[in-house]
């Protein structure tokens, strides 16, 4: 068990606050005015019906790449015009992806104690977290979270993974595996939409030995919205992300055209933000 004292202060849960019946955040949740949330949707009524796009990879296999060339043309432009876009049967079963989330939601209505058995530190930030960061007083994001190393297999600590709820550990495993196949077709894909041998961008980032985590966010109810963020802007580090959301909370916000468009997640789709690295 990492030790809480790992950080430069208390480490104090939000969903422990959320619970705790409190009618206002504490101060150090309130986000710089220029930095919070809109809540009024009718400030910008042009941006309700815009959606980042939504791409069928019916085709797409990990014995090879059947995707009409309509289909890579509208992933060539997604890349192009947004970094992100949404996969529809793109080959994980639907019925496991809402297993995934109500596993993970179960984790975190545990009682306290239990989930503090998997605090992190600031020295992995494997485990149960809920802060990024050691400058003291520093404003801190409205959520929660879960992170673990996946790959490569020299990080992967079954000991940092939960072991409650029952088959938590199998089913993070398991999804594992399908998001590392569906990744790499998509890998694929883009290599091969930039003109390159389709393996291209997978050795790029180490052919077989590449890395891969997994962040659960957990956001608990906010009694005052409008001052803060479950979680602060930001690009992805990495080469990729595919992010399984809730699909009837819509919260997750992309930037185009110096506007914060909020996606609408389509039913057991995966979003796709392309990361920094490959950008």
């Amino acid at each position: 068990m990492n030790k809480l004292h790992d950080w430069p202060e208390p480490v104090i849960r939000v969903q422990s606050l959320s619970e705790s019946g409190l009618k206002s955040i504490p101060e150090r949740y309130i986000k710089p005015a220029t930095d919070r949330p809109s809540l009024n949707v009718e400030e910008d009524p042009s941006n309700m019906d815009v959606n980042i796009p939504i791409i069928d990879l019916t085709g797409l296999s990990e014995d090879g790449n059947n995707l009409p060339q309509s289909t890579m043309d509208q992933i060539s432009l997604a890349c192009r015009e947004w970094g992100f876009f949404q996969v529809v049967n793109h080959g994980v079963c639907p019925g496991f992806m809402d297993q995934v989330r109500e596993t993970w939601r179960s984790f975190f209505h545990l009682p306290m104690e239990m989930k503090q058995a998997y605090a992190n530190s600031p020295k992995t930030y494997e485990g149960y977290g809920s802060r990024l960061g050691i400058e003291k007083g520093a404003i801190l994001d409205w959520s929660d979270y879960y992170y673990l190393h996946y790959l490569p297999l020299t990080l992967k600590d079954y000991n940092k993974w939960p072991a409650p709820p029952d088959s938590c550990r199998e089913v993070i495993d398991e999804y594992g595996k399908e998001l590392v196949k569906l990744g790499g077709r998509i890998m694929k894909v883009l290599s091969i939409s930039l003109g390159l041998k389709e393996d291209r961008l997978q050795n790029a980032f180490g052919g077989d030995n590449f890395g891969a985590c997994l962040r659960v966010n957990f956001y608990p109810k906010c009694p005052q919205p409008e001052l803060a963020l479950g979680l602060s802007s930001h690009s992805d580090p990495g080469g990729l992300t595919l992010l399984l959301t809730d699909h009837q909370v819509p919260g997750l916000q992309v930037r185009k055209d110096d506007k914060w468009i909020t996606v609408k997640p389509a039913p057991h789709a995966f979003i796709v933000n392309i990361g920094d690295q490959i950008q």
